[in-house]
């Protein structure tokens, strides 16, 4: 049966397949399924949060072409969603980045016609972009006639997009989800994937999984070097308690998650997905056999060539690691560690 028609691009938000990896693990004992979120029109995840937190108002005529302006705090992927859905409509969109945003995020943005508003100066406290870039959203929203900031870090619309996420997966699998492994940042995927397994009673361990430097489960705050997964400060939708099992992962091991999946599956995917890959290589041993595992995989790695795909790199920053995802004992060795 062919695919239906859509009625524009933002109908392609949502929907995206489930693939077995079959040969990610070989010696696994479980099924393992990958959530291919790289399909939504913009490219990842984001996609679903933005147009549930500006949908809504934009239909209720609260954001006009013309009139308003939505200003948002972001590095990356929700900027793009969000970006994609300003232009489809019509309406000024101001993005709040860092310096850590990458020269190919930026592009896409200004392709889109967004104003970029760069902040260079890290928060005293935390040592991070995230409360310097907030307060400059801040300070637009209060200046500017007609503003908007949907707020990803306290928006609960953001969380309510997953929950259609959870259940394509659950939907999918007969409702069978023994383990979904998330990747942690507002904590919107987390949360909405949470609501809904626990409602509708699913038999399923939720592992979420951060980054190393990253306070979102109460770790030290300290040095990342890749964005995607992980915080300097725990948003308000963040509620570690909705985690069954928690898995920190180094930005080494999020290269090798990367490079394996590429080496193994041909998925050539972002930072996060290589994270949710290395945390199933650390957890791997405590699954039993005969179990169905399910990793969400936020994005796509053509924004990454730059630093994961990119040789010169990843031999800056961790030395000659290639053999870490070249044989298949050493990638579930690096993830032990």
């Amino acid at each position: 049966m062919s695919a239906p028609v859509l009625h524009g691009i933002l109908d392609g938000i949502g929907g995206t397949p489930l693939v077995e990896l079959t040969g990610l693990l070989p010696r696994f004992g479980s099924r393992v399924f990958a959530k291919l979120e790289a399909f939504n029109p913009g490219g990842s995840v984001k996609d679903r949060s933005a147009l549930s937190m500006l949908l809504g108002r934009i239909r209720s005529g609260d954001l006009v072409p013309g009139r308003s302006t939505v200003v948002e705090s972001s590095s990356g992927n929700l900027a793009i969603g969000m970006a994609q859905i300003c232009r489809y409509f019509g309406i000024d969109f101001i993005c709040v980045v860092d310096p850590k945003t990458t020269e190919q995020n930026l592009a896409i943005l200004r392709a889109y016609g967004v104003t970029v508003d760069l902040v260079t100066e890290v928060d005293p406290e935390t040592r991070a972009y995230l409360p310097t870039r907030i307060k400059r959203v801040r300070e637009l929203v209060a200046t500017i006639p007609g503003a908007y900031w949907p707020n990803q870090y306290a928006n609960p619309r953001n969380p309510l997009a997953h929950e259609r996420t959870m259940r394509e997966i659950a939907e999918a699998l007969d409702g069978r989800v023994d383990y979904l492994f998330c990747s942690t940042g507002t904590g919107g995927t987390l949360t909405g994937c949470a609501r809904y397994i626990r409602e509708h009673r699913l038999p399923t361990t939720l592992v979420g999984v951060d980054a190393l430097g990253s306070v979102l489960f109460g770790g030290a705050s300290g040095p990342r070097l890749l964005p995607g997964h992980g915080a300097a400060v725990r948003p308000a939708l963040f509620d570690p308690a909705l985690a069954d099992e928690v898995v920190h992962v180094s930005d080494l091991e999020c290269v090798v998650g990367c490079r394996t999946l590429t080496d193994r599956e041909a998925i050539l995917a972002g930072g996060s997905s290589g994270a949710v890959t290395a945390a199933l290589g650390k957890f791997a041993a405590r699954i039993p056999a005969g179990r169905n595992v399910v990793l969400i995989f936020p994005d796509r790695g053509d924004r990454y060539l730059d630093s994961i795909y990119s040789d010169d790199w990843v031999r800056a920053h961790f030395g000659e690691v290639s053999h870490l995802w070249q044989e298949p004992d050493l990638f579930m060795a690096v993830g032990a560690c």
